[in-house]
């Protein structure tokens, strides 16, 4: 394979990006350049020299800045018709519940029923007769910042009159239901630096208010979530346990090895869709059914691995009708090691 070239497209928060850049410094003599989607000067810089992939970070902090990426997105994959890296149609559904959604929805995939409404009016007769709880999600924002357990009428009722005046509410702060909360501030006391960046994140995300509808879903009961990860022909997978009401955004993970059954249902998926890059959170139910709660093609890792097997890290791969387990470091840098490699590997088929 001759020499590749391929540009990272940033988005408007200025670290964001820096994972795909380590990742292809560590594999070395990989020419890269940084566009930032949200530039003026985007178009020119992509549309002028021919890349070989463009990988993508869409940003998951304000609805305007995901917006004007996923449009520019879509300008380079139906006009400039240049590869793009986690795929298109894996963009538009991350950190857009309210597209996705309605994406599960239309592909008959199984997903809690959500419900979206735009009338204040219809919202209110649909709660007035529906007893169970429901989960009330703001359209953008990780780590269950936009995440309300609504048990009662009156708690519904109040979520739903801000949601059409004020705006719904949403955590803008540190997560304290996280835990560890000590252990990062001293983090933060140690790296003083940091402590403006986390500063300004919080302050985009308390002035991207969400007004005039709600997202609303049936609540699944469960005492954790699987989180299975695919990246390529590599997959992992392990729980996101409970903390309160929600496993999203605790960071408590079990890593006892998981059933092979959930590889098969997520490859199924990244097979139909042809899909490249997914952290796909599903519940399951007592009777065994899996339902889709979230699908990301970028996510957070607080710990080196995403999967131990009989206590070793590694990941599984579809091989000759069979899952083979391999031992060995396929998570690091978040996984974004990885991805480089995926994206290598296409470019050598395509050779």
């Amino acid at each position: 394979m001759g020499q590749i070239r391929l540009a990272v497209l940033a988005n408007e928060n200025k670290d964001d990006h820096l994972n795909w850049c380590r990742a292809l410094d560590n594999r070395g003599n990989i020419d890269y350049d940084i566009i930032c989607l949200s530039g003026s000067d985007w178009f020119e810089r992509i549309a002028n020299v021919k890349y070989d992939y463009l990988l993508a970070k869409p940003p998951g902090l304000t609805a305007t800045y995901k917006q004007l990426y996923d449009e520019r997105i879509f300008l380079i994959d139906n006009i400039l018709e240049l590869p793009v890296y986690p795929t298109p149609e894996e963009i538009y559904i991350y950190e857009n519940k309210r597209f996705f959604y309605s994406w599960l929805k239309a592909n008959d995939l199984p997903h809690p029923k959500a419900y979206i409404y735009y009338c204040k009016n219809e919202v209110l007769k649909f709660v007035e007769n529906y007893e169970p709880p429901l989960v009330a999600k703001h359209n953008i924002g990780a780590s269950s910042s936009g995440v309300h357990i609504l048990k009662s009428k009156t708690d519904k009722l109040k979520y739903i009159n801000e949601a059409f005046t004020s705006g719904a509410p949403k955590r803008w702060g540190p997560n304290f239901e996280r835990g560890g909360i000590i252990k990062r501030g001293l983090n933060y006391l140690k790296n003083p630096g940091m402590i403006k960046g986390k500063l300004d994140v919080y302050n985009k995300i308390r002035t991207d208010v969400q007004k005039g509808f709600v997202i609303l879903q049936d609540y699944i009961e469960h005492e954790y979530e699987w989180r299975i990860v695919a990246i390529g022909e590599s997959y992992f997978a392990h729980k996101k346990l409970k903390v309160g009401d929600k496993a999203s955004g605790s960071l408590l993970k079990n890593y006892d090895n998981p059933p092979l059954y959930l590889f098969d249902f997520v490859r199924n998926i990244m097979e139909r869709f042809g899909l490249t890059s997914q952290a796909v959170d599903v519940f399951e139910t007592m009777n065994g059914e899996l339902l889709i709660n979230e699908m990301q093609c970028m996510f957070g890792q607080s710990d080196p691995y995403q999967m131990l097997v009989d206590n070793k890290p590694g990941r599984y791969r579809y091989l000759n009708n069979k899952w083979v387990f391999e031992e060995g470091d396929f998570a690091r840098n978040e996984c974004f090691d990885l991805r480089v490699e995926h994206i290598l590997s296409r470019l050598r088929n395509q050779k």
